[in-house]
């Protein structure tokens, strides 16, 4: 990752920690939601979509501080976006 080393360093692992729980949240919500009952599949797979939302949030964040780069930021887009239509 390529960040400006004049963003305060608290700044950027704050940031970079919530991110990093939140891709781990999302895998644990989808792997509930693959597991779960057919009565409940629906709301898990909701829950699964809220974080991705959350994430997708995040990142924007992270890409709007300049601590990602746009190519960097490209790529991660496209990647949720894979994952919101597997969803």
């Amino acid at each position: 990752m390529n960040i400006d080393p004049h963003i305060p360093k608290s700044a950027r692992y704050t940031i970079g920690a919530r991110i990093e729980n939140k891709f781990l949240d999302l895998l644990e919500a989808s792997y509930i939601a693959y597991f779960s009952t057919k009565e409940r599949k629906l709301e898990k797979i909701s829950d699964s979509i809220c974080i991705l939302d959350i994430l997708k949030y995040l990142i924007s964040v992270t890409w709007e501080a300049k601590f990602i780069s746009n190519k960097q930021y490209e790529k991660i887009a496209i990647d949720l976006s894979e994952v919101g239509r597997m969803l």
